[in-house]
């Protein structure tokens, strides 16, 4: 079995280009049709879909695809798309490097509520009218970067974040918020910082509270009103998330893995895997290696 397949740059021939968009026709006639296979990127993706049919699967979980979609996949996200006839629309990509260089804050990504790292990335519907709105500022960022503007780069990203800002403001949870108040912002920061750095040994929400000096239900608070979801979900799922992606990829038995993400007894490993996903990890290795 081969480990996942990683893309490193936004573009393979030209490493110094960190944005990069296309036509998703023109991606699906490049490819003849032929799906690539499940893989990951070290940078965002956007997929602003007019029409398509087929699925789109992140992190093993599968989303049917349809016209005015827009889909987000975070970097390290392992995602498939399976089209079943020729797509319109456009793939957008971008790294850290790209945000840096073009006075876009982390911070203002992190504040948004479109790339979630782990559990269910479901696509973003819009209305016709919002979804023409996005799609204008898709065809000026494609205009841009076909250009030898001045500044394109800039003006990229400006409409990049105009792009941004307006899908925000069609979640329901955490539209953006003004910056008079930022500490729950760097709260969410920390907290996800933390349980990249420790999920494989600390499982608790107590241990992420106290390295951050706050009470854990003061940290389940903030964590809830701004991604959705309490601290230990996002820790559970950060968990899960892992451990099917070593199912699938790898060759770890399970025990193995069950060391490996930090629980003491493969037992405990194999039952929370069976709560979070209603299947065995040999089960659902046996079930995603035969789709």
């Amino acid at each position: 079995m081969s480990i996942v397949k990683t893309y490193q740059k936004v573009n393979t021939d030209k490493e110094y280009i960190s944005f990069g968009i296309s036509k998703m026709e023109d991606i699906y006639t490049k490819r003849n049709g032929i799906v690539d296979e499940p893989h990951r990127h070290n940078y965002y993706t956007v997929l602003i879909i007019n029409k398509a049919n087929g699925q789109h699967i992140i992190d093993f979980n599968t989303y049917e695809l349809a016209n005015n979609q827009i889909f987000f996949v975070a970097p390290g996200q392992v995602h498939q798309v399976i089209e079943t006839e020729k797509s319109s629309g456009f793939a957008m990509t971008f790294s850290n490097q790209f945000l840096v260089e073009n006075s876009i804050p982390l911070s203002f990504i992190e504040s948004l509520n479109l790339f979630q790292n782990y559990g269910q990335n479901p696509p973003l519907m819009p209305s016709k009218v919002q979804f023409e709105t996005i799609e204008q500022f898709s065809n000026q960022i494609f205009k841009l970067f076909k250009s030898d503007a001045k500044m394109k780069n800039l003006s990229i990203g400006a409409f990049l974040k105009l792009l941004l800002i307006e899908c925000n403001t069609l979640c329901s949870i955490n539209p953006i918020e003004s910056d008079i108040d930022t500490s729950g912002d760097n709260l969410i920061r920390a907290f996800k910082k933390g349980v990249e750095s420790n999920y494989k040994k600390e499982h608790s929400t107590t241990y992420y509270a106290n390295e951050l000096h706050i009470t854990p239900d003061h940290l389940n608070r903030t964590i809830k009103a701004r991604i959705g979801k309490t601290a230990k979900d996002y820790i559970q799922a950060r968990i899960i998330t892992e451990a099917k992606r070593l199912l699938y990829f790898s060759d770890l038995t399970n025990k193995e893995i069950a060391y490996e993400l930090g629980f003491n007894e493969p037992a405990n490993f194999s039952a929370f895997f069976k709560k979070h996903t209603q299947l065995s990890p040999s089960s659902f290795k046996k079930k995603e290696l035969k789709s």
